[in-house]
């Protein structure tokens, strides 16, 4: 597909994400483009939070707790950047279905998850760095 229409494929997922970028640089969240794609780190007042996650992506927008963070996981969220791509909104469905599909076979709903899988096949990064999602 080519790089435009791909763009606007995700745009819905995008837009989503340019709503939670747009607040959280509100409240002092800093922000930068890679490769077109923008990486917002949440404030430093939100770090004292204990979030769920390290990073999550929405379309061409990665969310991270720390642009350190954001930096060390840029490729496995380049690879969702890439699921939005293919799958559009269809993503938001997607994700969350394969998430139940494995928690009702007994499986993590994040670990076990195809496309969590995949990006951590395809990126090398085989980790997450929130201790709050450390594999058991």
């Amino acid at each position: 597909m080519i790089k435009p229409l791909r763009y606007l494929w995700a745009s819905p997922c995008t837009f989503i994400g340019g709503i939670f970028a747009v607040l959280l640089i509100a409240l002092g969240g800093q922000w930068r483009s890679v490769s077109g794609i923008i990486e917002v780190a949440l404030p430093a007042c939100a770090n004292a939070l204990r979030w769920r996650f390290s990073a999550i992506t929405f379309g061409h927008i990665v969310l991270g707790v720390s642009m350190s963070q954001l930096e060390q996981l840029r490729p496995h969220e380049l690879v969702h950047v890439q699921q939005y791509e293919r799958w559009g909104i269809g993503f938001f469905l997607a994700y969350p279905l394969s998430s139940l599909a494995q928690l009702l076979r007994g499986r993590h709903p994040y670990w076990d998850n195809y496309f969590e899988i995949q990006a951590r096949e395809i990126s090398g990064v085989g980790y997450n760095l929130n201790p709050a999602l450390k594999k058991t």
